[in-house]
């Protein structure tokens, strides 16, 4: 199983913004401390703000921020929020399925099983657990490297 970069994104940012309690960040800003584009960062943000997790404000002025408590935060449902689907394979999806063997196939009910095991861990898991998972450096790594 292999998540998409839109729930990689988002889990990196509730670290980010976790990682800096209080703090208002740009998207610009973490997007150059991941590296990564912040035409896609917005996306993620927008996704996150439209469930509830951090708070948006555009302008001068604005930024993001946590809008709720990193403990209030369950892994699993940030993950569900932001993937498009967990079809793991194709007969999963009944509208796409070419699968020839999908009639008489009892993989379906294994992987469908190992899917739903593997959300079933990131539900016992919140952002603050997370958090007290990653070195106490965590934000530090987001700094710039500096010219020696």
């Amino acid at each position: 199983m292999h998540l998409t970069l839109h729930a990689d994104y988002s889990l990196r940012v509730l670290l980010y913004l976790a990682s800096r309690p209080g703090r208002v960040t740009s998207t610009q800003e973490m997007a150059d401390a991941y590296g990564i584009s912040k035409h896609h960062l917005v996306r993620v943000v927008q996704t996150l703000a439209g469930q509830g997790y951090v708070d948006a404000r555009a302008g001068r002025t604005g930024g993001v921020t946590l809008a709720r408590e990193p403990k209030g935060i369950v892994l699993g449902a940030v993950v569900r929020a932001a993937e498009p689907d967990f079809d793991v394979v194709e007969c999963f999806n009944r509208e796409r399925n070419a699968c020839p063997i999908a009639p008489a196939c009892g993989l379906k009910g294994v992987l469908g099983e190992a899917r739903d095991a593997f959300l079933s861990v990131l539900d016992r898991y919140t952002l603050a657990d997370a958090m007290d998972r990653s070195r106490s450096d965590l934000a530090d790594l987001f700094l710039p490297a500096r010219a020696s």
